[in-house]
């Protein structure tokens, strides 16, 4: 999710936490987007007429995107897919012309990949030359060669490669495995990645970037060897289903001078026999986002057990409203209390039933209650929150003012979200009294984004996801607090 609501894939999150670059929906480029732009532009007439064909006319659209207009000094373009796939074939077009019209201006680098055959101890380079005769075909001669692999590669393979393909040797970098995904870039330039670049580019290679925030956080990385546990409540059973969070965790944790051990702990399992013996002995849970009624009863069962066994818990989006229900159905005392996304219209009064009304505490926004095309109509983007003072979360985002990421404004931060139901105002008065605090609001639309309970050590849900924000070298605030709040409890349980 961008920082402008557009929705993308994985890629763009690892895009962000490298770069530190908040990225918007110019960063993503999808055929379906250049298609519907060149029609678009022959429906309002800008071709006069002209038969629409794939060279020039969308050919010329993908250059017109990858040349971006503003003011870079570098623009980085990644086509993702595999040399050949028919899906590639008008951007491999637009690489070609492209790469004739700038010159020395552009470089092209290729990305193959070097297996490893077990049963002969033999690393191939095979399809590494495929690939490349496969481009040279098109008309492109890769400027440099990354070449992906499980095994160091020495410098007799790597010549190889080179002089079967046409490449310069110093040319010719590999991505080997690596402990850790984000020491790459620093291999990446231990290899001259960076230099041959220039130098192809003909420009001057000056002295070597030292990278030290880098650098240190990898020492930091290196040097963490406590382990905290955190268990993740959530029922999508994949993996990369929780990928940022997941990498916030992480990151928050080395910040933190510990390993978070990660526990994925299905919601739909959980029942009130069972969530004891699945979460005892966390030093924290996430009670994770998601969508729809499958699997939420056993988040509401794990908030309560959190809430009342005084654990570390962090809600984000569904999450926090899991946290939100659990306490109104346990503390306030509404046995009814729900979402309407996941009971939209209340049961049926069967004759002789006491069965009432639902107490919506999480309900549709009032201007989204008659539209039906959920997917177009979403709060999607960044949005302002303003903070409670005195709040725990006004804490966590004030520890990390000195970050560009996470500089506060008059107690206001900005946050992205992705969802239709919010807390419903009209409980908020009740909620407060009862101890669950609103303190987090946004103040275009009045609604609440953050609530917490601070008598406990840190039970905190936020309607906006922060996983988005967070990056190797500014680690998003609220993960920060939460992994250092489970970093005591694992102390405490320790004594």
């Amino acid at each position: 999710m961008t920082e402008d609501g557009f929705e993308t894939d994985l890629d763009l999150g690892h895009y962000e936490r490298f770069t530190g670059i908040r990225t918007t929906r110019d960063n993503s480029i999808t055929t379906g987007r250049i298609y519907q732009t060149v029609i678009d532009r022959e429906r309002h007439g800008d071709y006069l007429g002209k038969t629409i064909q794939v060279v020039p006319h969308i050919t010329d659209e993908i250059k017109r995107r990858m040349l971006r207009e503003g003011n870079y000094d570098f623009v980085i373009t990644e086509v993702g897919g595999t040399i050949g796939d028919i899906e590639s074939a008008p951007f491999m077009e637009a690489i070609r012309q492209l790469r004739w019209e700038l010159g020395r201006n552009a470089v092209c680098v290729h990305l193959t990949y070097v297996p490893y055959l077990k049963a002969a101890d033999e690393l191939k380079t095979k399809p590494t030359q495929h690939s490349v005769k496969e481009l040279q075909g098109m008309g492109i001669q890769p400027d440099i060669l990354v070449l992906r692999t499980e095994r160091h590669l020495d410098d007799a393979m790597r010549l190889k490669v080179a002089s079967f393909c046409n490449v310069d040797l110093e040319c010719v970098v590999q991505s080997e495995d690596m402990p850790s995904i984000y020491e790459v870039p620093v291999s990446m330039q231990r290899q001259g990645l960076d230099a041959a670049i220039l130098r192809k580019m003909g420009i001057p290679v000056g002295e070597t970037p030292a990278m030290k925030p880098w650098n240190d956080f990898l020492d930091k990385q290196r040097n963490a060897t406590a382990e905290v546990d955190i268990a993740l409540v959530g029922k999508y059973d994949l993996q990369d289903a929780y990928k940022s969070i997941r990498e916030s965790l992480n990151l928050a944790g080395i910040y933190n001078n510990v390993k978070a051990r990660l526990h994925f702990v299905n919601s739909e399992g959980i029942t009130e026999e069972t969530v004891a013996a699945q979460l005892e002995g966390m030093a924290g849970v996430v009670i994770c986002p998601g969508f729809g009624q499958r699997g939420i009863e056993g988040k509401i069962l794990a908030a309560e057990y959190c809430r009342t066994h005084d654990v570390p818990t962090f809600g984000i989006c569904l999450g926090m409203q899991m946290m939100v229900i659990e306490f109104g159905r346990n503390v306030l005392g509404w046995k009814d209390a729900t979402s309407r996304e996941t009971l939209p219209q209340p049961l049926p009064i069967m004759e002789g039933s006491d069965y009432q009304k639902p107490t919506y505490v999480i309900d549709l926004m009032e201007e989204q209650k008659n539209v039906t095309n959920m997917g177009g109509t979403m709060r999607l983007g960044a949005y302002d929150c303003q903070l409670r003072e005195g709040s725990r979360t006004k804490e966590a985002y004030t520890a990390a003012a000195n970050s560009s990421f996470f500089i506060l404004h008059s107690s206001f931060i900005r946050e992205r979200h992705r969802h239709r139901y919010e807390f419903n105002n009209q409980y908020r008065e009740d909620y407060e009294a009862a101890g669950m605090h609103c303190v987090g609001i946004n103040p275009a639309a009045d609604l609440v984004e953050i609530v917490e309970i601070p008598t406990l050590r840190w039970y905190i849900g936020t309607q906006f996801h922060p996983e988005y924000a967070s990056t190797v070298l500014h680690p998003h605030p609220l993960f920060m607090s939460f992994v250092k709040a489970c970093v005591q409890e694992e102390s405490v349980k320790s004594v």
